[in-house]
């Protein structure tokens, strides 16, 4: 019998909680997400300190909670690499044996001409770049050329940006869809995606219109265990599209943060069993990327305040569990504007625990996924489960 009937897993997108032990291998020694946006200025986000947040590893302004309301640890990521791939199916339980390759020199000659062959255009760009300055930086030439602006990051990423008066929205679709099939073997990138953008030279804005074309993850993982066992997984955000749709049997998009939690909600309203699987961006791409550290402070908080609203919609028979992949720490002492390789926080909460639990440093961020899997009376590949401490103390009245 499901110890839960229904499973909401939310992914804070960035939102690490310190360098891992192999920090250096990645250049990132001494980065912390969460612990620099602390020390930043006080944080006010007393929901998220009365789950345990404070608990977890001492932060500046933050005092931890006296008896926490929900389960506490955090996590560490055994595969290599630190993008939102690898973290995201490291939760569903798959460790990759490498990295998924980055290009901090641009894309090589032989996958340029091969994808502009395909599309019939020439491309500009070609480089590392944020997205918001690449498009202020070449959207004058592509809007004046046609020319889509290729891109990559710090991560395993090519990414196509072109005007939507330009280039229709279901011409980019395909372009990235050419890319996908280009992009394998040695020339893997983890995820090809869609950065379609509006607006006029001096005030190009990107539009929601976003899409990620990732690769197939390796079976047997969390979805397909669920859905084997006639389990529905829900999706909000960009999960659907990590996952390549494998697993997720229905979805939803999302603008922001707050239309997330929209989302969310409504979803626990409609949706009595199963997983819940939320990811919220807003962290990543509008602050960590950006250098914000003041921007990064203001959304915690604002998802904090969501919260207050939220708790009190679950149900003894759900368990709540918030996380992230990975980190990207804005604070500017660091120039890199790249994903950090840290640990990540794991709070896990259901109105049926009398008090929190200490679940320490978990050596897999699969620990969460094998839980899930656990509840639903299934197994992944990895991790260890946490379901037992996290149930051991329910109130008789629970059921």
């Amino acid at each position: 019998m499901e110890t839960f009937e229904r499973v909401v897993w939310i992914v804070l997108d960035s939102v690490g909680i310190g360098a891992l032990p192999d920090a250096a291998d990645y250049g990132d020694v001494g980065r912390n997400t969460l612990g620099h946006i602390a020390e930043s200025r006080p944080l006010k986000i007393p929901n998220l300190v009365r789950l345990g947040l404070a608990n977890i590893t001492p932060l500046k302004h933050l005092s931890p909670a006296t008896s926490p309301i929900g389960a506490f640890g955090k996590g560490a990521t055994q595969s290599p690499g630190k993008d939102t791939t690898t973290g995201h199916w490291e939760m569903a339980g798959v460790w990759l044996d490498q990295a998924f390759p980055l290009y901090p020199h641009g894309f090589p000659r032989e996958v340029i001409d091969g994808f502009e062959k395909q599309i019939g255009r020439e491309t500009i760009g070609n480089k590392p770049a944020s997205g918001t300055e690449i498009i202020k930086e070449l959207g004058e030439e592509h809007v004046r050329t046609g020319k889509p602006i290729v891109y990559t990051s710090g991560n395993s990423v090519f990414q196509i940006a072109t005007h939507e008066e330009v280039i229709p929205i279901a011409e980019l679709y395909r372009m990235c869809e050419i890319a996908r099939k280009l992009l394998d073997g040695p020339y893997r990138v983890g995820r090809v995606i869609a950065r379609p953008f509006t607006g006029t030279a001096g005030n190009f804005v990107r539009t929601p219109r976003r899409h990620d074309y990732a690769v197939d993850p390796p079976k047997p993982m969390l979805m397909d265990v669920l859905l084997e066992r006639s389990v529905p997984t829900f999706g909000i955000g960009k999960i659907h599209d990590i996952y390549n749709g494998r697993g997720v049997s229905d979805y939803v998009t999302t603008r922001n943060n707050s239309d997330g939690m929209e989302k969310l909600t409504a979803a626990i309203r409609d949706r009595k069993r199963g997983l819940v699987f939320c990811n919220l961006v807003d962290f990543d791409m509008l602050y960590g990327h950006r250098k914000d550290v003041e921007g990064f402070a203001i959304s915690l908080e604002g998802f904090d305040s969501l919260l207050e609203n939220f708790l009190p919609l679950l149900t003894p028979l759900d368990l709540l569990m918030i996380t992230a992949d990975h980190g990207c720490d804005p604070d500017l002492r660091w120039e890199t504007t790249d994903h950090s390789r840290e640990y990540v926080p794991i709070l896990a909460y259901s109105p049926a625990c009398e008090a929190g639990v200490n679940l320490g440093v978990r050596d897999t961020l699969a620990d969460m996924g094998q839980t899930i899997a656990e509840n639903f009376g299934g197994r992944i590949p990895h991790g260890k489960s946490f379901l037992a401490e996290v149930s051991q103390r329910f109130t008789q009245s629970a059921r």
